[in-house]
């Protein structure tokens, strides 16, 4: 975050600290206090009745809110021409905001860090201003975790006060350059721009979609809880609805998205490191919790994709061991459109924006990237569904090892990158999942020592449900890098995990859609 610029000023909280848990809270209250859905739709995700019902009920529409609480305020209708905003709106108080925000935050760093950083002057500014970006020596936890997470902030005031995402894109783009020239005296910082400016929109958009989805189950007076939970999930979207109820109290309006959600307690049980040398295995008992939402989801009847991140899948997971932050990864489709294949293929592709933070145990890598691909669901039999994700495009990237010497252990690159991610659903009863990352980080654009990081990661889990809502999983996880720099010897990583976890599902299923 911008409280903690400089890299010679220390982190101000470690990330195991109560903010983690109030995230923790955030996430659990979107399961506990989700829009209640009516049998009807439980039927259409499932494929299978979840009530018995009379033929005479009457059915709710594709696109109708059908939870607890009357029908929210949402302040368009689902034929709202792509970029108009959702409600009254405002173009000054996201900009007082951000100004405001900052200037405190130069304060506080100023009192607490000195001036020799945050000591800014109108001649530092201008300074600044003819300063041509370069590439900082900050730690990698504040340029990668806590700028993007400040850009969130940004672009949600913008979009919390009755914006469209690209209006909001703006703010966050701005509250970096303000930041950059006269926030600090240092030069300003070219990836800071990247993370902040566009990462932060990618991950604001799915921070905004959560508190609004919250809130939204509430009808259209949502109880102190749901309110509490949305200010936690997005700071920005509480501050204005304290502040400025009357005005921007109409709910963003979700469209009754197809959705995946779960949250997964558990325990690492072993693990296998190498780093340049022989593999060591150990036992390696360690809590974890992650957090996956899949909003969106292909197949919904009259769903429509007009609408940046109208598709996205948001995921973070915490650690008890070193580092805290396991990962929080983000991707949504940007610009794109539906396709179908028959009445058992349904599926969207375009452009899609991600931001990546990952950190296994020995090294890390964060990316910011726009990437052409698709998000697939396929019934294979009346019971077995396939949904899947294919991306390829191009990132900007750091990465590097975690016990290496200094705050700058890590190298930036433009970056070429992958993913693949699927779902094998069976029914309510159990899921096999799998994703697989690669990153290539190479020297162009990218900082010295000239070279070049090849980084994979894996994932594959199987989950069986219980009864309910509960589930039990059993997952795998493997990442490795390889670094060739420059006046460096090569070195090679990897790191495997396996671990059990108890599963709470957003409903009694896995997120198939009815064909």
């Amino acid at each position: 975050m911008p409280a903690c610029e400089s890299a010679r000023a220390p982190l101000p909280f470690k990330t195991n600290s109560p903010r983690d848990i109030l995230v923790v809270v955030g996430v659990i209250t979107i399961l506990l206090l989700r829009p209640g859905m009516s049998a009807g739709q439980v039927s259409q995700s499932t494929n299978e009745p979840a009530v018995k019902t009379s033929e005479a009920a009457p059915t709710t529409p594709p696109n109708a809110y059908a939870g607890p609480g009357p029908q929210p305020k949402i302040g368009v209708s689902d034929k709202t021409p792509v970029g108009e905003m959702w409600g009254d709106h405002s173009y000054l108080i996201p900009a007082a905001e951000l100004v405001t925000f900052e200037a405190s935050l130069n304060l506080v760093d100023r009192a607490i860090y000195g001036k020799k950083t945050y000591g800014t002057t109108f001649n530092t500014f201008t300074r600044n201003l003819q300063t041509a970006p370069v590439l900082d020596t900050d730690s990698f936890q504040i340029n990668q975790l806590f700028h993007p997470y400040a850009g969130s902030m940004y672009f949600g005031f913008g979009r919390s006060a009755g914006l469209s995402y690209w209006q909001s894109l703006m703010y966050s783009i701005s509250g970096s350059e303000l930041w950059e020239t006269a926030g600090e005296t240092d030069p300003p910082s070219l990836n800071d721009h990247i993370a902040t400016g566009i990462g932060g929109s990618f991950l604001g958009e799915p921070l905004f979609r959560m508190a609004s989805l919250l809130l939204e189950g509430g009808g259209e007076h949502p109880g102190f809880g749901r309110e509490l939970g949305a200010a936690i999930i997005s700071p920005p979207t509480g501050i204005n609805r304290f502040l400025f109820g009357k005005r921007f109290d109409k709910i963003f309006p979700s469209r009754d998205p197809a959705m995946f959600m779960r949250l997964r307690l558990g325990m690492s049980l072993t693990a296998s490191e190498s780093d340049n040398g022989p593999t060591q295995s150990f036992d390696r008992p360690q809590a974890t919790a992650d957090f996956l939402m899949e909003y969106g989801l292909p197949g919904q009847a009259g769903y429509t994709y007009d609408r940046p991140f109208d598709y996205f899948d948001f995921e973070f997971a915490l650690g008890s061991g070193k580092g805290g932050f396991e990962n929080i990864t983000s991707r949504g489709l940007l610009y794109g459109t539906d396709y179908d294949l028959g009445d058992n293929y349904n599926g969207i592709w375009g452009v899609y924006g991600s931001y990546d933070y990952i950190s296994p145990h020995i090294f890390r890598v964060s990316s910011t990237a726009l990437s052409l691909g698709t998000t697939a669901q396929w019934w294979l039999t009346q019971k077995m569904a396939l949904q899947y994700s294919i991306l390829g495009g191009v990132g900007y990237a750091a990465a590097g090892t975690i016990n290496g010497p200094g705050d700058r252990n890590y190298r930036y690159g433009m970056t070429p990158q992958g993913l693949q991610a699927g779902r094998l659903i069976f029914g309510r009863r159990a899921m096999v999942d799998l994703n697989v990352r690669e990153y290539y980080i190479s020297d162009l654009n990218g900082s010295v020592p000239t070279g070049y990081e090849l980084i994979g990661r894996a994932n594959a889990g199987f989950s069986v449900r219980l009864f309910g809502r509960h589930a039990l999983g059993l997952q795998f996880t493997a990442s490795t890098r390889d670094a060739r720099e420059v006046g460096t010897p090569n070195r090679h990583q990897t790191e495997e995990v396996v671990s059990v976890a108890y599963t709470l599902l957003g409903r009694a299923d896995f997120g198939a859609v009815e064909r």
